[in-house]
This record gives structure tokens, C-alpha cells and sequence, in this order.
């Protein structure tokens, strides 16, 4: 159902990644609804948060240890779950902050994209990256888990463990009328139970971008802060620029790493992100070929079908893993491939990776794909996945078409070969064709009139959020472009030295880099 680079391309974050930001497959713009009154929010903005430990908020084990730090205060902001009617049910986003050590400009928040990655995670993570530095010193290092992922609340729920493990090793990959339509209603029935375990179709409707950037400007508010000082990494930029749109006003500073076209369809992202993993596996199968063990041979050329012989025969023979305590379904080799293409540095895993299962093993990239489905080591799933579907559903364009969908199924495997499972298009139509309430979002040119100067940072050889996508999103916004030549998934606040000092210099003193200004990543260590 849920599988790798379908229409809804690459999910959510490991923590691993959790300053590499998360891929999306569109950039949509906000539909627009009726606001409610400014008096009927009154409420929303006055409130005064109650800062206390972090601990009880953390929803998996790595956050329940990052977050054991007093330096750490979390809260939980209240805001309504249908702006068109404040006066009904509310909806409580998570905050959590590490205080300026000096002298304090205002709140950076930080989101690290997905959509469905936790920003709680990422501001605890961040906050220590940060520890001495001059952001540290300046700002309230801020990250928020947006409505309906992590620990917000209502969350968004739609499988149980079980159900995740049976999901996993789901092929989905009989292109015949009886096998789309079995896949068709393992679908409609995911669509259900997401309603259900929820908390109703209501909850669905409103947990889109339109709505989170709401949140976002009740939270700059509440935080004290007359304008957003803001850091998104790939679906974060999308609400970065949305909210740009909504309150050019109330903007002081926006960084937005790993950019996403807001011009640009639903199919044509997916399609140009395929071409991005391909990309970035043939960069990955190259650096492999120099080495002589490499599993892939050192013709890179056969790299694609060396690879679809070592993992398409998981399709009948699921190897063991884990000791023969688990197995590696085909599903779960891909997932776990793509996720080690996210970053240049988890290149040797890889190998090693795809080295074992010709061996066998199949423990290595069941783990990679643990990281990607946020499965964390006792077996519990946390909800990045389930909140990135959703949230995907109303944010997205629609395909209803089985037509439409097989052509983008077949335009994106012709651009990622390497992740073809060799038996034809399955043309079932994704979760979203059932899904119980609209799109909110569509794609268009942003209306930002008023907007300060803005930096937009894009990786020359980034797998999920293709380069020139952040070159169209510098444009839209008539912001400046900071250009990084490397292969990985974003780069901002991440140790490159050349890179973390133009952004720095933008978000204290809002000075911008010349124009055509380039960075370099450093080569991946030890290779």
C-alpha cells in the first residue's frame, strides 16, 4: 500500500536524519476558507503557556532520553481545530524550547519536515548542535510537533504495530483487475481506520499546511515575539513560504533547506523526485564501483540491474534478519536503500547493507527501514508515517483517475529504475482517493507582497528535494539563494562551516549572502 516512491514518495525522518529534513511531493498553496473573526481568536493569542519538563512528552525512547535535559521546557499551545469555528473542538500543539544564553533576539522555531516528522525532536537535537554558538546565545531555540504528529493532539493514528508489520511485507504488485482491486480496498479500509482511530473526519480535514501555518502565527504570538523568525527543512519550507503568504507582516527572517516548487503539480514533483533518487543512487553506485568488494560490481553502469538481482528475489524469499528473528520483505530492501540515500555519510552502510543480503543477512537494511518507518528498537511504530499520508491527502492534488495514476506509477519507475519491481504498473488508486474530507491546499505562485528578504539554501545533488526546485522557490519569493554543491538531503546548521555562517550572519544580523553564492559539502569521511 504504502510503498516507497509511489505518489506519495519519500516519508518521514529517522532521528538519525533529523537535521537532514524529510522529503514531499508537492508544494501546494493554501486554498482559501472563510477566516473566523479576529475577535473569536482573541483567546488563542493571549494565552500564556505553562513551561515544564520535557520528559513526558517524548513519544519514543530516543526522545524520552534527548529530552531528560533541564535546559529543555515544553508546553502545549491550544489552538482550534477548524479555524471557520474557534468556538468548537481544540487541538493542542506540542511546543518545546531551549532558552537564549545571552542577548535574546527572539524565538527560532524549527521545523524538520516530512510532513509528519516531529519538530520537538528536532529543537532538542538542534539546541545542542547549537550549544555556544552565537544562535544559542541569541535566540530561544524553538521546535514544534505540528497538529497531529508526535506529541500533539488529537494525533493521528491508523495503524497498530501489528497491522504495521503486515503492511511491511504487503508486495501490492499484481497489476491485474484482482489485484488492483484487492489493493484498492486495503487502501479505502487504511482511509477508514484513519478516521476512526483519529479522532473523526474532522481531525483529517484540518490537519493540513493551510491550518498549521495558523498554529504557527497563534505561537509566535504566545512566544512573545512580534515577527517569525523561522528554519524549515523540506516539507518545513513549504510552510515557511505558505506562511509567508498568509503574514508577510509578521515575518522577520525565513531559512528554507531542501526546497519544494510551490508552482509545481503533484505528479511532476513525484516524477522529478524519482529522477532525484535515481540520481542519487548512480552517485552511490559509482562510489561503490571503487572499492572491490563492491555488491553492485564496478561497472556502474550495471549498478541498477546488479541491485534488482540481489533484492528482487526477496519477492518470493524474504531473508532473514535479525538473527531469524524478523524477515526483509522486497518492500522493506528499497525503503531501506532509499533511506541511506538520503545522506552521502550512510553510503558504507549501505554497502555493507546490500553486501550481507547477497549473503543472506537482511538485518542491515531491515534496520535502515526501521529507521524510515520510525519503528524503534522494542517493534512500537511512532505516528510520522500515518501523519504524513494524512496530512499528504489534504494537501495534495487528487488523482482519482486509475489512468492518470498508472502513467505517474509508469513515469516514475522509468525515472527510478533501480526500485522497479519488474511486474508491470499496479494503477490502484493511493489512500487519498478515499479519503473523508477535500484537498486545501493547490499549486500556484505565492502572493507575498510586503515579505522581508528571505534565504533559500539547495543542494546541487539532493535525492528528495531536487536543486532547482530551491532556484524556483528563491524566485517566487524574490529571496536570496545560497547554492551547496553535495548529495544529501539538506545542509543548513549541519557542521559545514561555509554554509552554517551565511545562514547565521542572515538570522541574527539579516544579512544576506551576494548573489551566485556557493558552498561545498566535505567529501563523505572515510571514503
Amino acid at each position: 500500500m504504502l510503498d516507497a516512491l509511489r505518489p506519495f514518495a519519500v516519508a518521514a525522518c529517522s532521528a538519525a536524519l533529523a537535521l537532514s529534513g524529510c522529503s514531499q511531493p508537492a508544494a501546494p498553496a493554501v486554498v482559501p476558507q472563510q477566516p473566523a473573526p479576529a475577535s473569536e481568536l482573541t483567546r488563542f493569542y493571549d494565552q500564556q503557556l505553562s513551561w515544564g519538563p520535557c520528559v513526558d512528552y517524548a513519544s519514543t525512547p530516543a526522545d524520552r532520553a534527548s529530552f531528560d535535559d533541564e535546559a529543555l521546557q515544553c508546553a502545549r499551545l491550544e489552538v482550534p481545530l477548524d479555524y471557520a469555528a474557534p468556538e468548537g473542538r481544540t487541538a493542542q500543539v506540542a511546543v518545546l524550547r531551549h532558552r537564549a544564553t545571552g542577548d535574546r533576539i527572539g524565538s527560532l522555531l524549527v521545523n524538520p519536515g516530512g510532513p509528519g516528522a516531529s519538530g520537538m525532536s528536532l529543537g532538542a537535537t538542534m539546541s545542542r548542535r547549537l550549544a555556544k554558538s552565537p544562535l544559542s546565545e541569541r535566540f530561544d531555540v524553538v521546535g514544534f510537533d505540528p497538529r497531529g504528529v508526535g506529541a500533539s493532539t488529537p494525533t493521528i493514528d491508523c495503524l497498530n504495530d501489528a497491522e504495521w508489520e503486515v503492511e511491511r511485507a504487503d508486495l501490492d504488485i499484481d497489476p491485474s483487475p484482482e489485484g488492483v482491486a484487492q489493493t484498492e480496498a486495503e487502501n479505502q479500509q487504511y482511509a477508514q481506520r484513519c478516521t476512526e482511530r483519529s479522532g473523526g473526519a474532522d481531525v483529517l480535514a484540518n490537519a493540513g499546511t493551510r491550518d498549521v501555518v495558523r498554529d504557527v502565527d497563534i505561537l509566535r504570538q504566545v512566544l512573545g515575539d512580534q515577527k517569525l523568525t523561522y528554519l524549515g527543512y523540506s516539507y518545513g519550507t513549504r510552510i515557511g513560504s505558505a506562511y509567508a503568504e498568509a503574514y508577510p507582516q509578521n515575518v522577520r527572517a525565513l531559512v528554507l533547506d531542501g526546497a519544494l516548487d510551490p508552482e509545481q503539480t503533484t505528479v511532476q514533483r513525484t516524477v522529478d523526485q524519482s529522477a532525484g533518487f535515481q540520481q542519487a543512487f548512480d552517485a552511490f553506485a559509482a562510489d561503490c564501483a571503487k572499492e572491490p568488494n563492491c555488491p553492485l560490481g564496478q561497472d556502474p553502469a550495471r549498478a541498477t540491474a546488479n541491485f534488482q538481482a540481489i533484492t528482487r528475489p526477496l519477492m518470493d524469499r524474504p531473508a532473514p534478519a535479525d538473527g531469524g528473528a524478523r524477515t526483509l520483505s522486497y518492500p522493506d530492501a528499497v525503503t531501506g536503500t532509499i533511506q541511506a540515500l538520503y545522506l552521502s555519510d550512510f553510503w558504507p552502510l549501505l554497502t555493507r547493507g546490500l553486501s550481507t543480503l547477497a549473503s543472506g543477512d537482511g538485518t542491515i537494511l531491515m534496520r535502515l527501514a526501521d529507521m524510515y518507518n520510525d519503528r524503534d528498537p522494542d517493534g512500537h511504530y511512532g505516528n510520522g508515517i500515518e501523519a504524513f499520508v494524512a496530512i499528504s491527502c489534504v494537501d495534495e492534488e487528487r488523482i482519482t483517475d486509475r489512468g492518470e495514476q498508472a502513467e505517474l506509477i509508469r513515469r516514475s519507475n522509468e525515472m527510478a529504475p533501480f526500485r522497479d519491481d519488474g511486474h508491470g504498473v499496479v494503477a490502484a488508486l493511493d489512500p487519498c482517493a478515499f479519503w473523508p474530507a477535500p484537498p486545501t491546499s493547490e499549486p500556484h505562485v505565492p502572493q507575498v507582497e510586503g515579505l522581508p528578504p528571505t534565504l533559500t539554501v539547495s543542494v546541487t545533488g539532493d535525492p528528495a528535494t531536487p536543486y532547482q526546485a530551491g532556484v524556483d522557490l528563491a524566485k517566487a519569493l524574490s529571496g536570496s539563494l545560497l547554492s551547496v554543491e553535495g548529495a544529501q538531503h539538506t545542509a543548513a546548521l549541519q557542521g559545514n562551516t561555509c554554509v552554517d555562517d551565511i545562514v547565521s550572519a542572515y538570522l541574527i544580523d539579516l544579512r544576506l549572502p551576494p548573489e551566485g553564492a556557493r558552498c561545498s559539502l566535505a567529501p563523505t569521511p572515510g571514503r
